[in-house]
């Protein structure tokens, strides 16, 4: 099931599916290592659900929901 990854939960995991977004702001995500195929995790939110941290290739970062709108995650069940 694919989902948007400002809809994910806490803790759960799944595949980047797409990141649908072009110029500066895609290249800055895909130079996080956000890249379709990538196993991604949701650590955590903020207290306001905004940012929310991620898990991808071994490092935490965060990503502000509206920047989160532009990807797609294929979830596990």
């Amino acid at each position: 099931m694919r989902v948007n990854l400002r809809n994910m939960s806490d803790n759960q995991a799944g595949l980047i599916a797409a990141v649908k977004v072009a110029g500066d702001l895609g290249r800055r995500i895909r130079d996080m290592g956000i890249v379709p195929g990538t196993e991604i995790k949701i650590q955590g939110r903020a207290p306001l659900y905004d940012p929310v941290a991620l898990r991808v290739r071994g490092a935490t970062i965060t990503l502000r929901n509206n920047e989160a709108d532009f990807i797609e995650v294929e979830v596990n069940d």
